[in-house]
């Protein structure tokens, strides 16, 4: 991951992506950067501008969706003054402020009809009219936004603009889930306990295997950030060296104690015998993958079968996870 100080991931899906990064640092094409909330798009987009020749100039984030749409525009573009009521001196909005550097437009959806035609104007113009002036001001800004929104859907139901889109998304770039990068888990995990246990060095906190399994079966509705979040917490709480299943919350928990447990039930329609004993099967080679930590041969023990019986059913699975955790799971 050298280079990438932002971004901690091996999983191809990441991979690509530090390799598109390296691609467009050089670079002052715009960029969308789309994925949900927590899945690290602020991260990639300050991790552009610090490999980037512009690196040495300003990183400007505004959250668009967190300003009221009556200041946004003043905000981003300052405004001259009397331009609206209490507007007592002349202000430089965040395009000013970013001048030389970047600009890094998060929740780009939520802006209004109204601003999202003075921002296309700026992508295409590169000037900006502060609010109440009758001059335009040149600005050298790359401009990077984010979305947690299907901005395509956004504007086939006319809820963002067309042309907009299409100059923001030069080039997009799009966030895995945690979900869809569970190999990613252990490292993250280990980063963040090793980032919150120089905090208190006295007490350092590690993480059990059954533990780790717990996180890493988990889902993540709210990604990465959620997992920090969720470490954080349990290494302030922590009163013992060892973080284990028992110390997780109990939506983590049940979560995982439901997921485990295949609920196949005869209806009065039937039953799909087949893909019950499949989907049951599949929990069982889950499970073996994750006690052997992806070794194929020793799940294959554990199982009683071949391992090219193993390897064989393993491929006829269609878009089945694949454990690959990191080499240790303590720090």
């Amino acid at each position: 991951m050298e280079g990438f100080p932002f971004i901690i991931g091996q999983h191809p899906l990441v991979q690509k992506i530090q390799v598109l990064i390296k691609k467009v640092t050089a670079t002052d094409a715009t960029i969308l950067v789309m994925g949900e909330s927590g899945t690290g798009k602020e991260l990639v987009a300050r991790a552009i501008h610090a490999l980037s020749p512009r690196a040495d100039k300003p990183f400007i984030p505004v959250n668009c969706g967190a300003i009221p749409a009556e200041l946004l525009e003043s905000e981003i573009f300052g405004h001259e003054r009397g331009a609206f009521t209490g507007a007592i001196g002349a202000r430089a909005g965040m395009f000013q402020l970013a001048n030389g550097g970047t600009i890094f437009l998060d929740e780009v959806g939520e802006m209004s009809p109204p601003l999202q035609v003075k921002l296309l104007r700026v992508l295409q113009d590169r000037e900006i009219r502060p609010v109440g002036a009758d001059r335009t001001i040149r600005v050298d800004v790359r401009v990077i936004a984010a979305t947690n929104k299907d901005l395509q859907q956004e504007v086939e139901r006319n809820a963002f603009r067309e042309d907009l889109f299409y100059r923001l998304q030069v080039i997009p770039i799009i966030m895995p889930p945690l979900r869809e990068r569970r190999s990613d888990i252990p490292l993250l995990v280990d980063h963040f306990l090793e980032k919150h246990n120089r905090k208190r060095p006295e007490r350092p906190v590690q993480i059990s295997e059954d533990a780790m399994v717990h996180l890493w079966e988990y889902d993540w509705p709210g990604n990465v950030r959620e997992l920090e979040n969720l470490l954080e917490r349990v290494v302030i709480l922590s009163e013992e060296a060892t973080i284990r299943i028992e110390h997780l919350p109990s939506n983590i928990r049940s979560f995982i104690s439901e997921k485990r447990i295949p609920k196949p039930s005869l209806t009065e329609s039937g039953l799909d015998l087949n893909s019950a004993v499949e989907e049951f099967e599949n929990r069982l080679i889950e499970e073996a993958l994750r006690r052997t930590k992806g070794n194929k041969q020793a799940a294959a023990r554990l199982l009683g079968l071949k391992r090219t019986t193993l390897v064989a059913k393993l491929r006829r699975r269609k878009g089945g996870p694949s454990y690959q955790p990191a080499q240790s799971y303590l720090l």
